[in-house]
């Protein structure tokens, strides 16, 4: 006897996810920040460890380089967005003069947009029509469609600019901290166990935002790290004098 399927058996396919979430911005930037705080702390770090391990003068060049670095990751963040900033909402107001001035031209050409883009043209007349009816829908309707800008989301330059602060600060801080209680050859390895730890895990993360293998990235993170500071901890032995 054949089996009677009934309509309650059949069950609506799961939803399958085929793209990640790619909006994390900020916590890409927050990584990079502390991917560049790493770097460039245990390289400074390590190459002054190399002219002399006295505990002050590397603690005093630790702590330079991570205020010095904070400072200017947190300027060059907030300097490159308020330029962005500005040059976004130049254009907003260029565009909004346009919608109060020539409102039919910008009315055909957002309907000929939505045509280029597969849309009937009777349709996209019609929502290009109603996108238009009110001035602030049609001024962020043209910033997407045209300009490719979300006017809600123009930026903080101070946001950026206290994120990259953190972020940068946070891993300088880490090859620096054994520096705080110790000297000579003990802090040397300590620096480099937790500046190869820091790496491993910064790549680690890093590999959530690029889909590749934790693997491969942590391993490069590490390698890029270790150049940097072999390169220096060399020239600061060559050029340097250990004092103890």
């Amino acid at each position: 006897m054949a089996q009677v399927h009934h309509p309650t058996d059949i069950r609506p396919p799961r939803p399958e996810h085929h793209h990640r979430d790619i909006q994390g911005g900020k916590a890409r930037a927050a990584v990079f920040g502390v991917s560049d705080g790493l770097v460039s702390n245990v390289s400074l770090i390590l190459g002054v460890a190399g002219a002399s391990t006295t505990g002050c003068f590397v603690r005093l060049a630790g702590l330079a380089g991570l205020i010095a670095g904070s400072v200017s990751m947190a300027a060059g963040e907030y300097v490159s967005m308020q330029a962005q900033r500005e040059l976004l909402e130049r254009e907003l107001d260029i565009e909004r003069r346009e919608l109060a001035r020539r409102p039919h031209v910008e009315q055909v050409e957002l309907a000929h947009i939505y045509e280029s883009r597969g849309v009937d043209p009777d349709t996209a007349r019609d929502l290009a029509t109603q996108m238009m009816r009110d001035p602030e829908m049609a001024l962020e309707t043209h910033a997407r469609e045209e300009l490719g800008i979300n006017p809600t989301a123009l930026g903080s330059p101070v946001g950026a600019a206290v994120s990259s602060f953190v972020a940068f600060a946070i891993g300088a801080l880490v090859p620096l901290l054994p520096w705080f209680f110790s000297r000579g050859n003990g802090a040397v390895v300590a620096s480099i166990i937790l500046g190869a730890v820091a790496a491993l895990t910064v790549g680690t993360v890093l590999a959530r935002f690029t889909g590749r293998s934790r693997v491969v990235s942590a391993l490069r993170q590490l390698a890029i790290a270790a150049v940097a500071a072999g390169v220096t901890y060399g020239i600061g032995r060559a050029v340097g004098v250990q004092t103890g």
